[in-house]
C-alpha cells in the first residue's frame, strides 16, 4: 500500500487582479477527487492539499510533505498552474529523491514530454487518469500502463494512448469526503449562492470542436454519461458530507435532452434540498422550456452560457458545429429566464476568426441580452487547444513562460493573424464599459435582483471591486521555493509536441 499526497495548486495566480477574479471560483477539484476514489478502492492511503483558494505557499507543501511521508506525490495543473507543478516538483526531490511525482491535468496532458523535461516529474499520466493513476500506484511497470509519458534513463517514453472509461457508472464515488466544506464557503455570491460547493459531473466529453477549448486532450472527443440513478446518488452522497450547492461541470449537459430531463427527475427524487448550478453546459439550440422547469424543480437556480461570439461567421468559423447561432442564444435565455431561472453570459473577444467587426458585434450583442451576469474574456491559445497548435505551427507563439497564461493576461503571448494584441485588450475595456458599466437595463437587473435576493450589500461591494479594478491582469503573485533549480526547456527551439493533441483527438474519435 502506498501513501499517496494530491496537490491542486492556488487559482489566486491564474485569475490575476482582473475584474475577472471578483467571481474566481473556488471548490474541491473534481479530477483529484476521482483519482483518489480508484486509488483507495485498490487499498492506498491517500490525502488531498488543496491550494485553490488560498495562496502559493510552499512552506505549506513542504510542510505537509515532510508530516504525511508520502511515497507518492500527484499534481494537476492547468496552464497558468505549470510553474507552480514545477516547483513543487523541485521541493518535494529536495525532501527525497525517492519520492515519486507524477503530474496530470490540462497542462501536462498536452505537453507531456516538455512537461516533463522542465521539471523534475518522474511521469505524466496523460487524459484520463482514473486507472492509469493507480495502476503506478500499485506498482504496474509503466510499459505496461496505457497513457504514461514517462523518464527511462536519459529518455522519455511515451506508452499507447488511453481509452476513454466507457461505463463511468463503474468509478467509485468521487472522494469528496478528502476535502473540508468549510474551506470553500468564501466564494462570491455572485456566482455561489448556496456555499460550500463543490463540483459534480453527470458525463463527459464533448462532441464538438471549438478551436480554443483544451477539454479533449483530457476528456476526449465524443460523450459518455452516467445513469440518472448514479447522478442522484451522488447528489445524495455530497449532500451528506454538507456541501450546500454544487456546479455541473459537463460540457454539454443539455444535448441529450431525454437523459437531462431524467437526471432532473432522479435529483428532485432523492429530494435532498441541495442547490446546483450549470456553470456551463448548456448548449444554447438544445435549450427547452419542459427540461428547464425540471432542472429548476431539482434545485438548479442558474444556467450559464458560452456564447463566445456575437458573429454567426465567426461562431461558424471557430468549430461550434454550426449549429449555435446568436438568434438560437437570444431564445435559450429567454426560455431559462421563464423557467425562472438566473441566467449568465460567457463570452470571448481575440478569437481566432475575430476582426475589430466581429469584436464590435459580440459587444453590442451581450449589450442586448437580458442576462444576470456578463464576463468577457480574453481568447488565451493554451497547448492542448487547436488554436495553440496552429499558432505554434506558424511561429506565432511569443512567451512559454506559463505565469503569463491567466485567464485575463495583459502580456502579449502570441500574435494574432489578424488583430494588434493591444487592440484586443482595448476592447475588452471597452466591452466592460459598454455592456456593464453604461448599461442602464443591465444595471437595473443587477439592483432588481439584489433587492429580490437579499444580495444588496454584496452587490454594493462587489460593484465597488468591479470599477477599481483592472479589465486585464497586470501582474502574477506566485512566490516560489525552488525557481533557481527548474529544468530550462527551450520553447524556441524546440516545436511544442501538437502530435499530443491530435493523436489524443484521433483515439477519441476512434472510440
Amino acid at each position: 500500500m502506498a501513501k499517496i499526497l494530491l496537490i491542486n495548486p492556488s487559482y489566486q495566480a491564474a485569475y490575476g487582479n482582473s475584474k475577472a477574479s471578483i467571481v474566481n471560483p473556488f471548490f474541491p477539484t473534481l479530477g483529484l477527487a476521482t483519482i483518489a476514489a480508484v486509488a483507495r478502492k485498490t487499498g492506498h492511503e491517500v490525502e488531498i492539499l488543496d491550494l485553490c483558494w488560498r495562496p502559493y505557499d510552499y512552506n505549506l507543501i513542504k510542510d505537509e510533505v515532510i508530516r504525511f511521508k508520502p511515497d507518492i506525490v500527484g499534481i494537476t495543473a492547468t496552464t497558468a498552474g505549470m510553474n507552480q507543478l514545477r516547483d513543487i516538483s523541485c521541493l518535494v526531490k529536495n525532501i527525497s529523491e525517492e519520492i515519486l511525482v507524477i503530474g496530470g491535468g490540462a497542462h501536462p496532458s498536452a505537453l507531456p514530454m516538455e512537461s516533463l523535461m522542465e521539471s523534475k516529474m518522474d511521469l505524466v499520466c496523460v487524459g484520463e487518469a482514473d486507472y492509469s493513476f493507480a495502476e503506478v500506484c500499485d506498482g504496474k511497470a509503466y510499459s505496461e500502463i496505457n497513457g504514461l509519458c514517462y523518464r527511462s534513463e536519459d529518455e522519455v517514453l511515451f506508452t499507447p494512448s488511453r481509452t476513454p472509461v466507457d461505463n463511468l457508472d463503474d468509478l467509485p464515488m468521487p472522494a469528496w469526503d478528502l476535502y473540508d466544506p468549510n474551506d470553500y464557503k468564501k466564494i462570491s455570491k455572485l456566482i455561489a449562492s448556496y456555499p460550500p460547493v463543490a463540483t459534480v459531473e453527470f458525463s463527459r466529453g464533448c462532441v464538438f470542436t471549438c478551436d480554443f477549448c483544451a477539454s479533449k486532450v483530457t476528456m476526449a472527443l465524443g460523450y459518455r454519461k452516467k445513469s440518472p440513478e448514479r447522478c442522484a446518488e451522488e447528489v445524495k452522497y455530497l449532500s451528506s458530507l454538507g456541501f450546500n450547492e454544487f456546479w455541473l461541470a459537463d460540457d454539454i449537459f443539455t444535448s441529450d435532452q431525454k437523459w437531462a430531463g431524467e437526471v432532473s427527475e432522479a435529483i428532485i427524487k432523492a429530494n435532498t434540498g441541495i442547490h446546483w448550478t450549470c456553470n456551463n453546459g448548456i448548449r444554447v439550440e438544445s435549450a427547452d422550456d419542459d427540461l428547464f422547469q425540471k432542472m429548476k424543480k431539482a434545485g438548479c437556480y442558474r444556467v450559464s452560457f458560452g456564447f463566445e461570439s456575437g458573429n454567426d461567421e465567426v461562431l461558424k468559423g471557430f468549430g461550434k458545429g454550426g449549429k449555435a447561432t446568436t438568434e438560437q442564444g437570444r431564445v435559450a435565455v429567454e426560455k431559462a429566464r421563464e423557467a425562472g431561472l438566473q441566467t449568465n453570459a460567457y463570452l470571448m473577444l481575440g478569437l481566432s476568426c475575430d476582426d475589430e467587426e466581429s469584436m464590435l458585434d459580440t459587444i453590442e450583442y451581450a449589450r442586448t441580452l437580458p442576462v444576470d451576469l456578463l464576463k468577457f474574456g480574453l481568447a488565451i491559445a493554451f497547448p492542448g487547444t487547436e488554436m495553440f497548435d496552429n499558432y505554434a505551427r506558424k511561429n506565432l507563439i511569443k512567451s512559454f513562460d506559463w505565469d503569463k497564461y491567466v485567464v485575463y493576461s495583459d502580456e502579449n503571448l502570441f500574435a494574432h493573424e489578424k488583430l494588434d494584441y493591444d487592440m484586443i485588450q482595448n476592447y475588452v475595456k471597452y466591452a466592460y464599459k459598454r455592456a456593464v458599466t453604461l448599461n442602464p437595463r443591465f444595471a437595473f437587473r443587477r439592483f432588481y435582483n439584489a433587492i429580490k435576493n437579499g444580495d444588496f450589500l454584496s452587490d454594493l461591494y462587489h460593484g465597488f471591486l468591479f470599477v477599481v479594478m483592472p479589465s486585464v491582469s497586470t501582474k502574477n503573485t506566485s512566490i516560489y521555493a525552488a525557481q533557481d533549480q527548474w529544468p530550462i526547456y527551450d520553447f524556441m527551439k524546440n516545436s511544442p509536441s501538437e502530435s499530443v493533441y491530435q493523436s489524443v483527438s484521433k483515439v477519441a474519435a476512434n472510440y
